[in-house]
């Protein structure tokens, strides 16, 4: 009888690091900034067409509309604003699909966009009105208990619970603030640890120590993590040997 359990590692990309040719053939799913925060038409035409070529799962990763900050700060933004931007930058991705002849899997929001929709339900229901038109034929990728599931659930969207291999949480399941110390997750040995822990017993272990539950249906790593090729060769290698494996 197979025991392997097979998992979704995805890589935020496009982001203008320019990794993308190691990164694609070692993960399953990627999340394409389209413009918001980062991207434009040439490099999401670039990490498209080596998501087809390596069998890639491919997402929209969009943000608030802040190059500057590349998204890392919330921003106080009429509705119909963001809703008008998102679905720019995932349009903007979608034509190029189309052109590829690839469908579009998920959609992941980015950075700030992604914290605070994951804590404030009237963000999280302006959010899904954005995205309403891809209710039926997408997932969306968010995290566990967090007010985006619960008002996602409502409207029937279908979604994949997203857990980060290389960051630190806190008690409540938040994300380690990126400018605190151990935000980042950076030694292969240590990321893998943490990944084995969450997929094995569906907990972590905080940044103050506690054992939470945590449910995942996808394990990111940043793509612009500095240590992000060195991670995932290092997972790529060592994963087998505890009989799990990265599923295209």
């Amino acid at each position: 009888m197979d025991k392997t359990v097979y998992i979704d590692i995805n890589c935020d990309v496009g982001e203008g690091v320019g990794n993308e040719n190691g990164l694609l053939p070692l993960i399953s799913s990627c999340n394409i900034a389209c413009g918001g925060h980062a991207g434009d038409e040439q490099t999401m035409r670039e990490v498209v067409a080596l998501g087809k070529k390596h069998r890639v799962k491919i997402g929209a990763h969009p943000s608030y509309p802040d190059r500057e900050h590349f998204g890392r700060i919330s921003m106080a933004i009429a509705p119909d604003h963001l809703i008008a931007s998102i679905r720019d930058q995932i349009g903007g991705l979608e034509l190029l699909l189309n052109e590829k002849k690839v469908a579009l899997h998920h959609i992941k929001p980015h950075g700030a966009l992604y914290n605070d929709i994951a804590k404030d339900a009237s963000l999280a229901r302006t959010f899904l009105r954005a995205i309403e038109g891809y209710r039926e034929d997408i997932f969306i990728y968010l995290p566990h208990q967090s007010a985006i599931e619960t008002e996602a659930l409502k409207m029937g969207f279908r979604i994949k619970y997203e857990a980060f291999a290389d960051r630190n949480y806190k008690n409540d399941l938040s994300l380690v603030p990126r400018n605190e110390k151990d935000a980042l997750i950076q030694e292969p040995e240590r990321v893998l640890a943490h990944l084995l822990t969450m997929v094995n017993r569906q907990r972590l272990r905080t940044s103050k120590g506690e054992m939470i539950q945590i449910l995942a249906d996808t394990y990111c790593i940043h793509g612009d993590t500095p240590a992000a090729l060195q991670i995932l060769m290092y997972l790529s290698a060592q994963l087998p040997n505890y009989n799990i494996e990265i599923r295209k």
